[in-house]
């Protein structure tokens, strides 16, 4: 039996219904799914890292015919990009907490009862107000720890009365330790990580909203996104409906027309 070695170090039995699952939720081509499995399987080896495999993946969607769709396979990757500061997520979550109805203001400073706290993103939704905690980690196989949790939950109680805050959130990139996910559903607080809750994740709630960000274009330097960044442009959304956002960058007219052109591929509903 083929063992894969995941980030965290933990060893698991390689599985073809996972790797067709993290295609298919890539919204890659029904006719290269097969020849997908097909070209990792033909790589495998025991004690392969997933690393490894998500590589195979793209090599082999970098050689289809449509080799675009390669960008929508890194997510996960493309995530971690969206540092070193951890602005950029913020950013990022509460554009996806928009699509989930919220009304969102990022980095707001709150009296509390004790001292004053800046609030990564405070989001409303029928007259409510939740503090929400983002912990940005751009480190694969790191969990934020229970310590994280606490903070969270002891700034939310020295905040909540003044400023009428009814829950707190903590919204990570990776995953959480099973201490802090037990912590915060015993002191009434929600964790959304990478994968938990089962179903309602991080990733189901991008893949849900489709709103990609811009670490994904591989016709962008790095540079170059970390301008784009700076000035808050998250998603590839927002260059799709204003490609003027673009002329920060001082691209020529060819380099302008393949970022436009793969925006167009990574936002397509196809």
């Amino acid at each position: 039996m083929i063992h894969v070695i995941k980030a965290d170090r933990r060893s698991e039995p390689f599985s073809e219904q996972k790797l067709i699952q993290s295609i298919q939720r890539a919204r890659i081509p029904q006719s290269f799914q097969g020849d997908v499995l097909s070209h990792v399987k033909s790589k495998l080896y025991d004690g392969i890292s997933t690393a490894e495999i998500y590589q195979y993946i793209l090599e082999f969607l970098d050689r289809s015919p449509k080799p675009l769709n390669k960008a929508r396979y890194s997510l996960k990757e493309s995530i971690m990009m969206l540092g070193p500061s951890g602005y950029p997520f913020e950013d990022f979550v509460s554009k996806v907490l928009e699509t989930e109805g919220y009304a969102t203001q990022v980095r707001q400073i709150l009296q509390g009862r004790c001292i004053t706290h800046e609030i990564d993103i405070l989001a409303q939704k029928d007259g409510k107000t939740i503090a929400v905690e983002t912990k940005f980690h751009n480190s694969p196989g790191t969990r934020s720890e229970v310590q994280v949790a606490l903070y969270t939950h002891a700034r939310f109680e020295d905040i909540k009365v003044r400023n009428n805050i009814v829950e707190a959130w903590l919204v990570t990139n990776t995953k959480t330790t099973i201490d802090a996910n037990t912590y915060a559903l015993c002191s009434g607080m929600k964790v959304i990580s990478w994968d938990y809750p089962e179903g309602n994740g991080l990733r189901e709630m991008i893949e849900r909203s489709r709103l990609h960000p811009i670490t994904m274009l591989t016709n962008l330097a790095i540079p170059q996104k970390m301008t784009l960044l700076d000035n808050h442009i998250v998603l590839c959304k927002e260059i799709y409906t204003r490609p003027e956002v673009l002329d920060m960058l001082y691209l020529s007219k060819l380099d302008h027309e393949k970022v436009m052109k793969e925006v167009a591929a990574i936002c397509s509903e196809e």
